[in-house]
Parts: structure tokens; sequence; C-alpha cells
């Protein structure tokens, strides 16, 4: 498997990938525009980069055996997320290793915003000696707006904290109960950050509401000689709007170490404006966090590769190996499921409901086991490249709506793996499963509202048949003049003499003849052949 390491990244990561002999590593001497990397990438299975390589929708499409980007760094907005899922390749960054680093720039830049260290270090290089001009302001005391508290603003709070700053924080996904154990005061929404801090920075991705939320607007909202800090991403801040709230004095100074465009323009006005302090994207740049990312991207590129095992995907749900080993059963019987129920369904169907019962519902992550579904649902649709990444993207794009349920409900068995399909409102078709004796021996016992027994591979045979006398042995006569073996056989009615569903696992598909001839038999309806 080939893996391309695109731009610089830690020797000790390097090496751990060269030393398994599963991998051919290929270092690129210097980083590569898009019009290079296209001819380059064809059989690349694996993909390095830091934030200089640009993995665009181009490149993902010319390298047709990618399965994984590995970011060495937080930031991802240097590869085609979208793109990537569509084309079922896996984007997994390092979000740990450079979590200390980039919390100690950004406080870094707190003091030197406090205290003009930059100003007066130019000054005094310039052969002044100019005190007054340099008066700062203390932080204990003063309060500071975290805006985000993932790893990094978390460790900038604590930091904060330890300085005797009171520290508000802002993040949509943090409980009142994790900020309190921090120390923090959430806040409900970001007019209360912007009312209160002194000092804010910033530690949030780039999304559709993140990007340049901090506009003029913003800047109106907040206290009078407020100072700016940003270390997470330029698009977040309006450059312009930044600069006309400093010309304006409501913004007293700001720190920035990221910017829209990068590198920074040699005539971009931040350069030129006194109250700025600027920085080349260093937040990663140490030495502990250089070698932490290099080492732990190659340890979860190589464990996605060699075991499946999903660490840090931003478009793949978190899978560890032992959480995996529980699942995996499921998987094989849910891909069965959806398989099954595609081949059975009826054209121009739009939701699918699953349960899962049991000990099903225990599960710590179903999320894989719906993938699985989908898989073999829409195994029969015009899908190129379908795999377990994109097959949800897939699905909403076909109009195909998920609804996922974890049921206590009592059920007959230890395990229960549900599905049923619509058509709106109408349920069309259902059917269930679980295991006999041990996961690796599925069935399927639940089919169109009735109780059945199917080993699910192979070829199957179901048809629904009014409950006479001679029926299997008219089957069986049918199949064997034809050559065709019947591995199992699972039959049920509803009454003696009423309906009859007959489930019929064959060694190979039955000629079109014996169909022909089932077809016209007055008591048999709905007949299928499904292969597994």
């Amino acid at each position: 498997m080939k893996i391309l390491v695109c731009d610089p990244v830690s020797p000790k990561g390097i090496a751990l990938l060269q030393q398994r002999p599963e991998f051919e590593v290929v270092v690129l001497p210097k980083r590569l525009s898009e019009a290079e990397l296209l001819p380059v990438v064809g059989d690349v299975v694996a993909m390095v980069v830091r934030s200089e390589t640009k993995v665009t929708r181009k490149v993902i499409e010319a390298a047709s055996a990618l399965k994984v980007v590995g970011r060495a760094g937080v930031g991802v907005d240097n590869v085609d997320v979208e793109a990537a899922t569509q084309h079922g390749v896996v984007v997994m960054n390092t979000p740990g290793g450079n979590t200390v680093s980039t919390a100690e720039l950004s406080f870094a830049m707190l003091l030197s915003l406090a205290r003009k260290v930059p100003q007066a270090a130019a000054s005094m290089a310039a052969g002044k000696w100019d005190r007054k001009q340099f008066q700062g302001t203390e932080l204990a005391g003063k309060t500071l707006g975290v805006l985000g508290l993932g790893r990094i603003g978390t460790e900038v709070a604590k930091r904060a904290i330890a300085f005797g700053m009171k520290v508000i924080g802002y993040d949509p996904f943090l409980s009142e109960a994790r900020a309190k154990s921090l120390g923090v005061t959430l806040a409900s929404d970001l007019d209360e950050v912007y009312r209160s801090a002194d000092f804010i920075t910033v530690h949030m991705p780039v999304t559709d509401q993140t990007r340049g939320m901090l506009n003029a607007a913003a800047f109106a909202r907040m206290k009078p000689k407020v100072c700016i800090v940003n270390c997470a991403r330029g698009e977040i801040v309006v450059e312009n709007d930044l600069l006309a709230a400093l010309d304006s004095g409501k913004v007293a100074a700001a720190a920035l170490d990221v910017f829209a465009t990068e590198p920074l323009p040699a005539e971009h006005p931040f350069r030129k404006h006194p109250a700025i302090t600027l920085t080349p994207h260093l937040g990663a740049s140490t030495h502990e966090a250089q070698e932490k990312c290099g080492i732990e991207v190659a340890e979860v590129i190589a464990a996605y590769l060699l075991t499946g095992e999903v660490r840090n995907a931003v478009n793949l749900p978190y899978l560890d190996a032992k959480t995996y080993e529980q699942i995996r059963p499921y998987l094989n019987l849910g891909e069965k499921l959806g398989r099954l129920l595609s081949q059975l369904a009826p054209a121009q169907v739009d939701r699918l409901h699953i349960t899962y019962g049991g000990k099903a519902q225990d599960l710590p992550n179903i999320d894989p086991i719906t993938r699985a579904i989908l898989l073999g649902f829409l195994s029969r649709a015009s899908v190129k490249e379908l795999n377990n990444v994109n097959v949800r993207s897939i699905a909403s794009t076909l109009g195909l709506t998920v609804e996922e349920k974890r049921s206590n409900e009592p059920v007959t068995f230890n395990e229960w793996l549900h599905v049923q399909v619509f058509r709106g409102d109408e349920k069309v078709i259902s059917a269930g499963g679980t295991f006999f004796g041990s996961p690796d021996n599925p069935r399927i016992v639940r089919l169109l509202s009735q109780p059945t027994e199917i080993v699910p591979s192979g070829v199957v045979m179901l048809l629904e048949n009014k409950d006479r006398p001679g029926i299997v042995g008219y089957l069986g006569t049918l199949l064997g003049q034809h050559k065709v073996n019947i591995a199992s056989m699972s039959l049920t009615r509803d009454t003696a003499g009423g309906n009859a569903l007959t489930v019929l696992n064959l060694d190979s598909v039955p000629p079109p003849e014996v169909l022909a001839q089932l077809e016209k038999d007055p008591d048999i309806r709905n007949l299928n052949v499904v292969k597994l």
C-alpha cells in the first residue's frame, strides 16, 4: 500500500510507517501544487499532509485508490472533506498533538497584548527607551472570554485561572457540569461574552456558523478597549472589520497567528498596524508538537489501513478495536438485512427505520451498523465507489432518510436488529435478525411480518403461497429436476390452509423455466430470488 507524505512531518512518524512491510512510503521533497499532484496520486492509498498541501476535489478524484488522508494538525480546511466523503475517503487529524503548544502560544499572545511586549522590544531594538509609551495592564482580575472550550480552549482557560483571571466561555456543546468543573462560567450566548470580556480568545473550527463571526456587528457589541487573540483559523475574523474596530478604538489591540490568506501578503495592512501583534501560524511550531503530530498521524493511518480502527476521523465516527469487536457480528447481519430488503422492496422508497433491541440497544456505537445496513440496501443502486464512509451522504443525496432507535421493549431474542422500509407513511416491507448460538451464526428470523429462519448467505428463494398439502414436495421435485439443490428450508403459515411463507436456501440460482412454472401456479405469489 503506497503512502504519500506530502508535507514535512516528524521523522519518527515517517519511520513508524516505513517499518511496516505492508507500506511503501514515498516522501515528497517539496510541496506540490494541485496540477503537480494529479499525475502522482493514482495508486496512492494514503496521503499525509500538514497545512501546506491542498487536497482538492480534483486530487481526490485522481487518486482512485485513496482510502485515507491524515492531517498532522487540527484543522482540515486544506482538505475537501465533502469530496473525500463522497468518494469514500476517511479524513483524519491529530487534535491532541498540538494542544499544549497552541494553548501556550495563545496565552503568550494574551501576555503580549497586556504588557505590549512586541512593541517595547521593537522600540528597544531601535535604540529607544520609552517606558511611558508601553504602560500595560495586569491580567489578574480581568475577564477572559473563551470562544470554544475544546481541548485548546480548555487549556487556555486553565492557564488564565492560574493567573487570577475570571473566565467566561461559550461553547454550544459543553455541559454546565463540565464548565463548572473547569472553573469556567458558561455563557448562554455570544453576547454574554462580548458584554463582559476584557480579552477574547478564539478556539473554534471554521464552519458555516463560525466563518466571519467576528465582524463589525460583533465588535460593536463588545466592551470598549477589548483585546482579541486568534490562534484558531483566520476565516473566523473579518479582517477589514477588525482594522476598522482598531482604528476607531473599540478594539484596543489584537494578536493574530492565523489569517484568511496564508502566507499573509507582504502589503497586507495588518503588517503596518501598530496595535496588531502578528506571528506566522506558529500554533503547532514546537519540537514537541511536531513530533507528537507526526507520530499520531502515522499511528491513526496505520491502524485504519491494517485493522479498520477509526480514530480522529472528521467524516466517520470514532471506532476503537474493542468496540469494533463488539459490533463486528452486527455489521455482517446488518449488511445482509439491507441486501435482502433492497431486492424485495419496491422502487422509490424514502425511509428506513432501524430498531436496536435486546442486547443490541446497549452497544456503544451503532452508527457503523446503520452504515452496514445502508451499504446492503444501496448495493443495487447505480452508485460508484459506495462504502461505509460515503454511504450516509449518498443515502441523503438519494432522498433516503434513516431513523435509528434503541428500544428497551421486550423482544423474543437476546439480540434484535429490525429494519422497516417506508414509502411516505406506508411500511412496504420489514425484516429482523438475530444470532443463533454464537455471534458467528446470524439468522433472519422475521420477514413480511412473519416468523422465519433464513441463513443470510448465498441464493435464497422466497415465495408466499396457499398452505396446501404437497407444496413442499412439489417445490423439491421441480427444483431437483433442474439440478438445483436445497440447502435449507423454512416454512411458516398464519392458519391451516391459510397464507404461508416459504423460504429456501439454494446452492444455485434456479433457471428461468423453473421460475416461470412457479409463477403460473395460482397458489403461489410474490416469488423472489435474492442473492446474499
